[in-house]
């Protein structure tokens, strides 16, 4: 009985820790898949680059990989998708007051390569909000494309995508904490 009371508290411990709500998923030709998700708020270097800890309520993410199938030829199936520019909007539905941030590549031990930031909640912890993402490809200064791609698939890694995400609840991640 005793081992069994153990493993509950070690499992709810490790919960709370790596704890992550999963807002919506996505997959887009010619096979990404973006997984966005409200996480628990983090320390982020560089300090001038990011908001401190203790001054927001969540970390919000977009993983972006390539599917494990499906993929254009040479993609590494799970992969990090490169040179996205991704941001997001998340509004509180009881006042309308938004927050609106640029997701920018973070590497961590858990996610490995994800876009990501620490954002303040533009309202309380228990409201319900409206979550938008707003994903643009490479420029062509940022990423060339050989004849095979071009011919396969187009000018562009991806066209543009846009998701949005009513009713989101975030309590129990603020809530949440790392350590």
């Amino acid at each position: 009985m005793k081992k069994l009371i153990y493993l509950i508290l070690i499992l709810n411990l490790n919960l709370s820790i790596s704890q992550e709500l999963i807002i919506g998923e996505e997959r887009v030709d010619p096979g990404i898949v973006f997984i966005f998700e409200g996480a628990v708020k983090d320390h982020v270097m560089p300090q001038a680059m990011h908001l401190k800890e203790n001054e927001t309520n969540i970390h919000i993410e977009a993983r972006v990989n390539w599917d494990i199938k499906n993929t254009p030829d040479g993609s590494p199936g799970g992969g990090f998708v490169a040179y996205l520019h991704i941001n997001s909007k998340v509004t509180s539905q009881k006042t309308g007051l938004s927050t609106f941030i640029d997701l920018v590549p973070h590497i961590n031990l858990i996610d490995n390569y994800h876009y990501a930031r620490n954002i303040s909640l533009p309202g309380k912890k228990d409201e319900l909000y409206t979550v938008e993402f707003n994903i643009i490809p490479p420029t062509n200064i940022e990423l060339s494309l050989h004849k095979d791609w071009l011919d396969k698939y187009g000018s562009q890694l991806m066209t543009g995508q846009y998701f949005l995400y009513k009713n989101v609840n975030f309590e129990e991640i603020v809530n949440s904490t790392r350590r």
